[in-house]
């Protein structure tokens, strides 16, 4: 086991994997920019290190820095948490490289998971279902509406390389398929560098599932349940439950062809498998090669530690365990708590937190990095905390989410 991890990432998720290292009795260094001086992350690591102003691409993004941080404080391994670098090949590749370990799956599995067509076109061959649609970019409008002769209308016209609801247009009429088209191409541009747009065929109103898979690099692939994460706003989660609402036959499925489609690229790691589910059907949408914002459910009814599974299997060690040792129990609810100004749109609204109270009490639990006296910097994401709870029901998990 490593005895000195670094946490390339800040707020909640690096307090997070720092409170299951010190667990584990490994020593943590973490990274900040200079508005994160004072962050609750750098007061709980065992050292830390600036690495630039607040710009992202000056600090959290600059893969280099990272490794020349790891590098110069000892550290064995590096965590990316979720966001920024940690579904990067690149800088995964990078890690390695530089005589260090990546606790997360192989660059190659990151590689295969981080294009969409190359994920659909993975998932295909592992008998996986995907969202009717090409398998081909689309390099006009006249290709668009081919595609659309095919799959029908509403049609999704994506970004390859993109996520978040950014590059995603849907037209809905043949008059609409142009002008989605542009917009989309352009929105993949500018967020992805990446114009590749492929077109599948638009849900109404499907439940977003996803699936939680756990695996080592001895061949043991697991499933640790499902999500609900319908919830949502601009594309954004805003609530994810565990487990969802599927008849015994649909979850049976679905967690069979999530292990399928870890199986098929060799996955190693925690990793999320997100379906698109209408009516009975579910599809397959993309894979999440890091740790998820919304892990804390899953831990919640199965009584794993992802964070600790996932530097277990990094350092190399096996599972130890089968798919029918993991057992579910009860219900749990995620929502998160941001810096938002309801009265103009849900805008982000930065500021000095001026009071901070946690609930607590039975079931509840508090993913956070805040406290009274910070600053939430326009800079990064506007999540404050993540307030999970846990009931037997799922009547009383909202009871208990209401009470806190």
């Amino acid at each position: 086991m490593f005895s000195k991890i670094l946490i390339a990432n800040r707020g909640e998720i690096a307090v997070r994997v720092i409170r299951t290292a010190h667990e584990m009795g490994i020593s943590c260094v973490a990274v900040y920019s200079e508005p994160d001086r004072d962050a609750l992350h750098v007061r709980m690591a065992d050292e830390a290190y600036l690495i630039g102003p607040a710009a992202a691409s000056q600090s959290y993004l600059d893969g280099e820095k990272l490794v020349h941080v790891a590098q110069r404080s000892g550290a064995e391994a590096v965590h990316p948490g979720y966001g920024f670098l940690a579904e990067n090949a690149a800088f995964a590749q990078r890690v390695i490289e530089a005589g260090l370990v990546w606790i997360g799956p192989r660059p190659e599995a990151i590689h295969a998971m981080g294009d969409k067509l190359r994920s659909r076109i993975a998932m295909q061959e592992a008998a996986v279902p995907v969202v009717p649609g090409g398998l081909d970019p689309i390099a006009n409008a006249v290709e668009a509406r081919e595609v659309a002769k095919k799959y029908g209308y509403p049609l999704a016209l994506k970004a390859s390389g993109g996520g978040g609801g950014k590059g995603l247009k849907v037209a809905r009429t043949p008059e609409e398929v142009e002008s989605a088209f542009e917009t989309a191409r352009r929105e993949a541009e500018a967020y992805f560098k990446n114009g590749t747009i492929y077109a599948e065929r638009y849900l109404e109103n499907p439940k977003h599932i996803e699936l939680q898979i756990l695996a080592d690099k001895h061949g043991t692939v697991l499933h640790v349940g499902e999500r609900d994460c319908s919830l949502q706003r601009r594309h954004q989660k805003l609530w994810e439950e565990a487990p969802a609402q599927l008849s015994p036959a649909l979850r049976r499925q679905m967690r069979e062809a999530a292990v399928r489609a870890a199986q098929a690229i060799g996955y190693d790691s925690v990793g999320t498998i997100e379906c698109l589910v209408s009516e009975s059907t579910f599809f397959f949408l993309e894979m999440n090669t890091r740790i998820q914002v919304e892990h804390t459910v899953t831990e919640m009814i199965s009584g794993l530690d992802l964070i600790r599974e996932q530097i277990r299997v990094a350092a190399g060690e096996p599972l130890g365990f089968a798919q029918d040792d993991i057992a579910f129990s009860g219900f749990s609810i995620e929502g998160r708590v941001n810096a938002e100004d309801p009265s103009q749109g849900f805008r982000p609204a930065p500021g000095t937190v001026t009071a901070y109270r946690e609930p607590a009490g039975l079931g509840v639990r508090v993913d956070s990095a805040a406290y009274p006296g910070i600053t939430i910097t326009p800079e990064y994401d506007s999540m404050i905390a993540k307030l999970i709870v846990w009931a037997p029901t799922r009547f009383q998990a909202i009871a208990r989410l209401k009470r806190a």
